[in-house]
């Protein structure tokens, strides 16, 4: 009996705002719940719990050591040994992890989703395959506001005040440079399900080699 080959990984990466998560739901719709797993980076931001609420909020939340990526990079290890990850469960309105966890088994195909990944080398490493949803600033802008208005309870002011402070300068600095290192760039323009179909044929091609 052939031995099964251990996960396949994938890195959705780009600016906030680019299309990453509807991306990784397409890929998932196209994979189904049994050929693949999702991770995202966003859970595995440092526990703040320890701070007062107004320090909290003065965290730089785009720059790479506020995730614990180590731990990432640990769990992704272990699905690839084919042993299940016990994955944070992170609340976004108070910047504190909530104590829970989400098991997430291993599964054929590992999609982990997250503007960090191609920044840090020992995540970057870890995947199989790199891709990058590249988006201009301006739509990228108007995405997070309306994001994080609608999901994260935030003020117009206060998403505003932090794009300017961090999210564009770690953007700048951190974020569009790791383009570089992707395997496959795509371009927000084009339907998350003509994205996902994109990466499927590679996904295909990678795995048939």
């Amino acid at each position: 009996m052939a031995p099964v080959p251990p996960p396949f990984t994938v890195a959705i990466a780009g600016g906030s705002g680019s299309g990453k998560t509807s991306l990784t739901r397409a890929l998932v719709g196209l994979l189904g719940q049994h050929g693949c797993a999702v991770l995202d980076h966003d859970s595995y931001y440092r526990d703040l719990s320890h701070l007062p609420p107004a320090a909290r909020a003065e965290v730089n939340f785009d720059h790479p050591e506020s995730l614990e990526s180590d731990l990432l990079a640990s769990h992704l290890e272990r699905l690839r040994q084919g042993l299940p990850v016990e994955r944070p469960i992170y609340d976004f309105s108070v910047h504190s992890r909530t104590g829970s966890t989400r098991r997430v088994e291993p599964r054929p195909v590992i999609v982990c989703e997250g503007i960090l990944l191609l920044a840090v080398p020992e995540l970057r490493s870890a995947f199989d395959l790199r891709v990058y949803v590249d988006a201009p600033p301006d739509v990228r802008a108007l995405r997070r506001v309306q994001r994080d208005i609608v999901e994260r309870g935030r003020t117009v002011e206060s998403v505003v005040q932090q794009y300017m402070e961090t999210v564009r300068p770690m953007h700048e600095r951190f974020v569009e440079p790791a383009r570089e290192t992707a395997d496959l760039v795509l371009s927000w323009q084009h339907p998350p399900h003509e994205l996902a179909a994109t990466v499927m044929t590679m996904l295909r091609g990678r795995l048939h080699a």
